[in-house]
């Protein structure tokens, strides 16, 4: 009786670890499948002729995905093992955690860089960009424009500062590992933006009402 226990027992342990193990080969595929079409999109914008050139871009786009998505699943997974070991400690804990940020900040720069010297292999700068806008939702473009729309006097200097900004906002929010924290990334950006247009004299409140009127207006054909 008891070796039939036993055998039951390993039997379930098996199909259990072969059960989980296929769901985790499974929600892989999945995941892969997800980034490439992602990475594929982006491409479809680049104007690439060449399908075998506009497949290893794709590949290129996708595997950054997948990085990043390391990077994050392990900081995670050892973010969690500070705080169950350190949690009688705060200081301990918090100390920890703040050195594992600076050390996913490194591995996330390092990458980054050698994701772009990849990407720069293959496109032409105008190309780049276009992968940079498609990883971060076009937020830069679209800002960058808005900012120009809603304050007409805004001089050379000022928007000149206004893009590399923005620029830096894209840079970090490619490397994010969700869409809310890509847009966070902007939103600090433009909290900066606005504080120096604040200080140059700027009434954004008032300036923003301009500008919904002169919106409306075109909406109605004025």
């Amino acid at each position: 009786m008891k070796s039939q226990i036993l055998a039951m027992f390993l039997t379930f342990s098996v199909t259990t670890a072969v059960f989980a193990q296929n769901n985790a080969v499974a929600d892989k595929a999945a995941y892969t499948k997800t980034i490439t079409e992602r990475a594929a999109k982006i491409v479809n914008t680049l104007g690439i002729s060449d399908s075998q050139k506009a497949e290893k871009v794709t590949n290129i786009i996708r595997d950054q995905y997948s990085n990043l998505n390391d990077i994050y699943t392990a900081r995670d997974l050892e973010a969690k093992e500070i705080k169950e070991k350190n949690k009688d400690n705060k200081v301990l804990r918090d100390s920890a955690l703040a050195k594992q940020n600076r050390t996913v900040d490194a591995s996330l720069a390092k990458l980054h860089k050698k994701y772009i010297n990849k990407l720069a292999g293959q496109l032409n700068n105008e190309q780049v960009e276009g992968v940079k806008n498609g990883m971060t939702y076009g937020v830069l473009p679209l800002t960058y424009k808005a900012y120009q729309e809603e304050i007409l006097t805004l001089t050379d200097e000022q928007k000149k500062q206004i893009l590399v900004w923005l620029t830096e906002a894209r840079e970090r929010a490619m490397d994010a590992e969700s869409s809310d924290k890509k847009h966070a990334w902007f939103g600090k950006y433009k909290g900066r933006i606005n504080n120096y247009l604040s200080a140059a004299g700027y009434d954004l409140k008032k300036e923003g009402i301009e500008w919904e009127k002169r919106r409306k207006a075109k909406a109605q054909g004025n």
